[in-house]
């Protein structure tokens, strides 16, 4: 069986811990076991993977290419190496992403479809569904999971069953419909879960969404192969492929559907509340914080990985703080976070805030601002170990290199050179430079930009080892 891991989605209900370059499914959050027997936070879609990798021998990653290398780190982190990527320029929902994704299998291959933004707790139930599916799938269904409701829910849509017969799909209700669903015992939350054979949902996607699937096969067929098991997609193909979820495009137009009922400690973690329901708490029902400190403060959710965050006679509150935004919230309105999202994109001076952390994830490391202001930004650069910046130059800034860690190759114009700790370069507004790290460490250094613009758009590549 396959696992396709779907990656798509920026989490803006969870800004501003989620951005459009890092997404909730790449945030450790939660504690995992490592395979050497340490214990340490992980990421949702870290869990997912080994989870999903009990049950499948093989994984496709369907992830926008800003993200790719963020999912590459993390599987190595926890030692997984041979997988296949599928690259969105854009995304198109999830019709699209699945139907590039079975393409690329026999057609006789049973896939497990699943989010990588999910928190599943019950391992050996959920175990026990993913094979009851896979038994529907070889039989020629079309599955969906079905999480058995535990109250009334407005946030998620419905499917009506009749046992392993999916009678309807139902949109997201009111409070009294919910209700209404919850007291007939025969309603599911519809997960985003699917199984089915590569070959039956493609058959059922050309009979129903006959535009999604020749699209597909056109985009795939021009795909770039950028490596053994990594393919990226055109713009221009994908922006040729009709939009649409697997519920419109699929599952509510086909008679060949199949629910499992799941009974398995779900959750989307699709707000700030979800949230708080999962972490551990002390013993006042706040979310346990190191950096917390709480003078007769209850039930309270405290996200802080920097600053002391002191709270005083505070009840029911949601606290997220990152080093460039601080989220005051009551506790049963953070599904509103999202109005704050598109609040900030109105705005051509915030609107950044949205999409990408202080500290960015790039392909061969790491890059942290740590001031910026009009005419001059201040930054902490890490290159990993045999990678290399591409080949640019701007037209906008110079550039002030301080190496502080490692041995630093770097090439100005025609020179190349050396650069060790406590020692610094000079890049003229203009010039063609680049750097690297040959040796065996990571290169830490300070990064100074001064100039009248300091926009990270401000970048000609020349020659980029990642393909950008």
């Amino acid at each position: 069986m396959t696992n396709i891991v779907l990656c798509g989605g920026s989490g803006t209900r969870l800004w501003p811990i989620s951005r459009t370059l890092m997404p909730k499914q790449f945030i450790k959050l939660f504690s995992g076991d490592h395979s050497d027997g340490s214990t340490e936070e992980k990421s949702l879609f870290q869990l997912t993977i080994d989870r999903n990798s009990k049950l499948c021998n093989k994984q496709i990653i369907v992830s926008n290419q800003d993200q790719y290398f963020i999912a590459l780190d993390q599987l190595e982190e926890l030692g997984y190496k041979n997988n296949t990527y599928l690259l969105e320029p854009v995304g198109r929902n999830t019709a699209p992403a699945i139907a590039l994704a079975c393409m690329m299998l026999d057609p006789e291959e049973v896939v497990l479809v699943t989010p990588s933004d999910h928190l599943i707790k019950n391992e050996a139930a959920y175990q026990d569904v993913v094979k009851r599916a896979e038994e529907l799938a070889k039989e020629g269904a079309l599955v969906t999971f079905g999480i058995t409701p535990s109250y009334p829910e407005t946030g998620y849509g419905y499917i009506e069953a009749n046992g392993e017969d999916v009678r309807s799909f139902k949109e997201k209700p009111d409070l009294e419909t919910a209700k209404s669903y919850l007291a007939q015992g025969n309603y599911y939350w519809n997960s985003g879960m699917f199984c089915f054979t590569a070959g039956e949902f493609l058959k059922e996607l050309q009979k129903h969404s006959p535009e999604i699937y020749e699209a597909s096969q056109t985009a795939l067929k021009n795909a770039q192969k950028i490596a053994a098991a990594q393919y990226r997609i055109t713009p221009e193909d994908m922006l040729r492929i009709p939009s649409d979820s697997i519920d419109y495009a699929v599952m509510e137009k086909s008679e060949n559907v199949k629910v499992v009922p799941s009974d398995i400690d779900w959750s989307d973690l699709g707000s700030f509340d979800a949230l708080y329901e999962e972490l551990p708490k002390d013993a006042n029902g706040n979310t346990k914080n190191e950096n917390l400190i709480d003078i007769d403060a209850k039930n309270n959710l405290v996200l802080s990985h920097e600053k002391k965050i002191a709270l005083v006679d505070i009840d029911d509150l949601i606290v997220v703080d990152t080093p460039d935004a601080l989220l005051i919230s009551k506790k049963g309105s953070s599904q509103k976070v999202k109005k704050v999202v598109e609040k900030l994109k109105e705005s051509e001076k915030d609107k950044e805030l949205t999409h990408i952390h202080t500290l960015a994830h790039r392909p061969w490391g790491t890059y942290e601002v740590l001031l910026d202001h009009d005419n001059y930004k201040i930054k902490r650069i890490v290159v990993k170990p045999g990678k290399r910046l591409s080949l640019q130059k701007h037209f906008h800034r110079n550039e002030h290199w301080i190496v502080v860690s490692g041995t630093a190759t770097v090439t100005v114009g025609d020179e190349v050179k050396l650069i060790r700790p406590n020692e610094s370069t000079y890049i003229k507004m203009g010039e063609v430079h680049r750097l690297e790290n040959e040796g065996k460490i990571p290169v830490v250094l300070i990064e100074a930009q001064v100039g009248e613009y300091t926009g990270e758009d401000d970048i000609v590549r020349i020659e980029d080892d990642f393909k950008r």
